[in-house]
């Protein structure tokens, strides 16, 4: 994808303030001095059994991008692809599951696009606002922050391990539990600190997206391995060989970019790379409060960790340690 991007035109505007460039995790346009437009897409396969709790998910999932931009959520255009002749109650629950969190978020579906598709496929094309001076992107970290995450890693390998029939129902439980809570809280307590840059860990997995944070700010980041926190069951299942083909994916492209500086388990360090569904945010914010800032959100049930620094830019986008 790299490479088709490198090849798109350009469209040059001076109310674009965050575009494609970066890959960041959505589009930001000025609209006037103090609103601007945030906008992102996603949607995907099922990745849990019950299509209620897969609709949530994918809610979840799509309203994630705004938040870390910093941005509100305001409204939704759902995105469908289903077979023809489907079960349309699945599709009224997958539909439903979905609805209550825009709900949640205090988003407004305004509608949506379907096709016919034998693969089933949910998301949503969400807007959202933020004031153009208050906007978090994934290209401003600074050498001296601190790094902070929001939610345990590893729904990925739990979600192999679920299709394999390894996993228990309480590890089952606590992925899906993660997955489904918004990073809502997250964002709003974020408002309140000297916070440069965002990015929340989906897709590319842990490593996949701190390698285009440092990419973006032209700094190294350093994570600490002892101080990730991961969903119970997650260690345990990679060690057993669990790993989704997005890891694996992850791992062929992102480990040329990776630095390890002191020695890490092979199940730990498998799960740097886990592609993360409804992850949490990764941030980077003035060191002297990194501590203050866990502290509040861990008293507001977010399960944050104080996971790394910021160093100046050097071999490696990303170093562990």
């Amino acid at each position: 994808m790299d490479q088709v991007l490198e090849r798109l035109p350009r469209f040059p505007n001076e109310n674009v303030l965050v575009g494609f460039d970066t890959s960041d995790d959505a589009g930001v346009y000025k609209l006037s001095p103090e609103l601007a437009l945030v906008q992102t897409v996603d949607f995907f396969t099922p990745i849990v059994d019950d299509p209620y709790t897969f609709g949530q998910i994918a809610a979840a999932n799509s309203l994630s991008d705004v938040y870390a931009m910093g941005g509100r959520p305001l409204s939704a255009l759902s995105l469908v692809a289903y077979p023809a002749k489907g079960d349309a109650e699945v599709l009224s629950e997958i539909m439903c599951g979905g609805c209550e969190k825009l709900l949640e978020a205090g988003c407004t579906l305004l509608g949506g696009h379907s096709i016919a598709d034998e693969e089933i496929k949910f998301g949503y094309a969400v807007t959202g606002t933020v004031h153009p001076d208050r906007i978090l992107t994934n290209a401003a970290a600074r050498p001296g922050e601190a790094l902070v995450l929001t939610k345990r890693i590893g729904t990925g390998v739990i979600s192999t391990a679920l299709k394999r029939g390894l996993a228990t129902t309480a590890h089952v439980g606590a992925a899906v539990d993660s997955m489904l809570t918004l990073n809502r809280a997250a964002c709003e307590i974020l408002a309140g600190y000297p916070a440069n840059a965002c990015t929340d860990i989906t897709g590319f997995g842990l490593l996949g997206h701190a390698r285009e944070m440092a990419l973006g700010s032209d700094v190294t980041l350093e994570l600490d391995h002892a101080q990730i926190d991961f969903l119970p069951g997650a260690l345990e299942y990679s060690a057993a060989g669990a790993l989704p083909g997005g890891l694996k994916n992850n791992r062929e492209f992102v480990s040329c970019a990776v630095e390890l500086a002191s020695p890490v388990r092979q199940e730990l360090e498998d799960l740097l790379y886990d592609p993360q569904t409804s992850g949490g945010l990764l941030v980077s914010l003035a060191a002297e409060r990194a501590a203050e800032l866990v502290a509040e959100l861990q008293a507001a049930g977010v399960p944050a960790r104080l996971v790394g620094r910021v160093l100046q830019r050097q071999s490696a986008s990303v170093r562990i340690r």
